[in-house]
């Protein structure tokens, strides 16, 4: 593929972006107002179309293809139970955080607990955030790197700056109102390139629709329940991960809760929620149906497959499906990537500023301004240096370590508004940062020896609420008689 194509997909892409941002931004008094929440304007339709796109994210755009052929589709047991998270989270979050009129959602802490709690609650999102944002960018920008940068030699790090710059570009000004609007194009440039290479293999094979149903269907890789109590991805250990990991991943995460608060009401985030739930089940099975047909094309045209099954995707449609299929899949892989990325960029902005620097008690509006667009510059160059720093790192292992050790803090998020929801205890808020660090630790040491303590158990997805449950025994401790 050669880069001069490569380049123009890229300027084509963000043209439009850029286009959006144009159409979406607002200047004046309510600018800051419609960064944070967009006015509360949003259709909601758009919101649960977009928050595909951001949801799937480009670790999941090229990982579960790939990972069919050593777990088939038992990642669909953990699917069914984000469908039972999505219900919770529309029908008992989606109310209380509108109840309150909440900005950033962790603003519930402060009237639950205490201040101290409402810090460490934002604290622990933006931790996660900025490693989980600039772990998925960096993937993204390895494909981009092999793609176009190193045809004219430009070193990593410069590849990167203008990726963020790119964000940067669209987000400042129209933030979440911006975000609404870019995600819908980029969950249809992510759709696209499955659905069109799942096309393009059709059509390379010779299959009919029939066939190709039946050859998935008949596939070991499309293999669903698992029911060995020892496995990582046992059902019931996937099952209930995936509700409590929706939960406190979607549904305690200023990213993601954030374009739910910009529908206008209850009633409409509820729906924005419930179909958005049942359109992300539907874009995996794509993505699972399509790893499949990925293997059954290299078998067939005795393709070696590559060492990780990241790799498979990207080397299929970068050199084996033709110039077309490429740029699509292009397309889709920058879509991905820049879907979670700007979404999480805005996302750190608010929580910083409304967390922080109290910018929704600010009353001079041109000050507010000032503030978050220095914000959000702040964090554009926090993600540029984590993401140089995973590539100086130059250890892949090491890297995906960093980005799974941040999942670890969503379990005391999760355990702070469990605690907070269904107890009417009341905490020594001094304390809750430490019980909160101690949390991940413990759950972590858990499972580095959970074969010798618990006879050969091994934790998957789970470990959350394991974590969770750590900080609510935390929280119990430091009650208040």
């Amino acid at each position: 593929m050669l880069a001069t194509t490569v380049a123009l997909v890229i300027l084509l892409y963000f043209g439009f972006l850029m286009l959006i941002s144009k159409l979406t931004s607002v200047s004046g008094e309510g600018q800051s107002e419609s960064f944070f929440i967009a006015n509360r304007s949003s259709k909601w339709y758009l919101v649960a179309y977009g928050m595909v796109g951001a949801t799937l994210s480009g670790v999941t755009f090229i990982s579960v293809p790939g990972t069919v052929a050593t777990s088939g589709w038992s990642y669909l047991q953990f699917m069914m139970g984000n469908m039972v998270g999505y219900v919770v989270i529309a029908y008992v979050l989606i109310p209380l955080f509108y109840s309150k009129k909440l900005i950033s959602i962790y603003e519930y802490l402060k009237d639950r607990f205490g201040v101290k709690s409402y810090k460490t609650g934002s604290f622990f999102f933006m931790l996660s955030q900025t490693i989980g944002a600039s772990f998925r960018l960096y993937l993204a920008a390895l494909v981009l790197q092999l793609a176009f940068f190193d045809a004219y030699n430009i070193p990593f790090w410069v590849a990167v700056l203008v990726t963020i710059l790119l964000i940067w570009l669209y987000t400042f000004k129209g933030g979440i109102k911006t975000i609404v609007w870019t995600d819908t194009l980029q969950t249809t440039f992510l759709l696209l390139a499955a659905v069109w290479t799942i096309y393009t293999i059709y059509n390379s094979l010779n299959m009919s629709v029939d066939s190709m149903v039946s050859t998935v269907y008949e596939s070991k890789m499309s293999d669903i329940f698992v029911w060995d109590w020892k496995a990582g991805n046992f059902f019931w250990k996937q099952f209930l991960a995936g509700i409590f990991i929706t939960i406190s991943m979607n549904g305690l995460d200023q990213n993601i809760m954030q374009k739910n608060l910009t529908c206008k009401n209850v009633g409409e985030a509820q729906k924005n929620v419930l179909w958005f739930a049942l359109a992300f089940f539907i874009a995996t099975v794509i993505f699972l149906f399509l790893g499949v047909l990925l293997y059954e094309f290299a078998a067939y045209n005795a393709i070696p497959l590559p060492t990780r099954s990241d790799e498979l995707y990207p080397m299929l449609a970068l050199h084996h499906f033709g110039l077309f299929t490429a740029i699509v899949f292009l397309l889709g892989i920058i879509a991905a990537a820049f879907s979670s990325a700007d979404s999480a960029l805005t996302a750190l902005t608010t929580a910083f500023c409304i967390d922080f620097l109290n910018l929704n008690e600010e009353e001079d509006a041109s000050i507010k301004n000032r503030k978050r667009k220095l914000v959000h510059v702040m964090f554009s160059f926090i993600l540029f240096l984590v993401i140089v720093g995973f590539r100086l790192l130059n250890d892949d292992s090491v890297v995906s370590s960093v980005f799974k050790a941040a999942g670890y803090t969503y379990g005391p998020l999760l355990g702070l508004f469990v605690f907070g929801i269904f107890t009417k205890k009341k905490i020594n808020d001094k304390y809750v940062l430490i019980v909160c660090l101690l949390s991940p630790v413990l759950s972590y040491i858990l499972n580095i020896y959970s074969t010798e303590l618990l006879f050969g158990y091994q934790f998957g997805f789970e470990i959350l609420l394991v974590n969770a449950g750590f900080t609510m025994l935390g929280l119990t401790l430091i009650s208040k008689k």
